[in-house]
This record gives C-alpha cells, structure tokens and sequence, in this order.
C-alpha cells in the first residue's frame, strides 16, 4: 500500500531505479471497497521477470490518482477503463474520456453505489 500522495514520486523511481527497474506496466485495475477505492498497478522488470504489486488508496467522494500513462504509456488505456467504469480521476492523463460507455451515459457501472436507469438492461 502506498499513500496516494506519494505516487507521483514513487512511480517514476520504480521505472528509473537501478535495481527495480520496472520498464513495464503489466495492468492497473480499479477496485470500489464500499467506503474507499483503490487503484492497483503492477510494474514489472522485463530484465528479471521480477513484478510488483502497488496499491493506492483513494477516497469516494473524490476519487483521484495521479497518472502514470507519462511514466508507462500501457497505463493509458487502463486509466480510461477505470475512470469510465469506476469515476476514478486521473490527473495528467493526456486524453482522459470515457472509453467503454457512450459519452452521455449517466454514472459509473462499476461502482457499488450504482443505480441503473432500467433495471431490466
């Protein structure tokens, strides 16, 4: 667990770092916990085959998490997913839009809290 405060710093030194050196972003998938949501990214060291698992906690009110698609380009798509599906914002996102539902869709299908307009679709 990382506190999401520290994730623009912490995501370009697993990239960069001697050691770790996490040239792939393997996924990023979002969760919704009922009282907070969490977005978690799994780097991995094509050298080594060595990964990770990184995750970042946000609040529901206002879900937000910084953006890596800068640091790994395989996030841009992922990050799209989570913020159509879930509502999770993230800043720095080159072309953050919705990438599953239509452009008017009302909501986030994924959330927990979501309430279908018809509940027969």
């Amino acid at each position: 667990m990382l506190k999401n405060e520290h994730w623009s710093k912490a995501a370009p030194l697993f990239r960069n770092h001697e050691v770790l050196n996490c040239n792939y972003l393997r996924n990023v998938s979002g969760v919704d916990y009922e009282t907070y949501m969490e977005v978690v990214y799994y780097p991995l060291n094509l050298n080594n085959r060595e990964g990770y698992c990184v995750k970042v906690r946000t609040d529901r009110d206002n879900p937000t998490v910084q953006s890596v698609t800068p640091i790994w380009e395989t996030a841009n798509w992922n990050e799209r997913e989570i913020y159509d599906l879930l509502g999770i914002d993230f800043p720095g996102h080159p072309d953050l839009r919705r990438i599953m539902m239509p452009d008017d869709w009302v909501g986030h299908p994924l959330r927990k809290d979501y309430v279908p307009l018809d509940p027969e679709v």
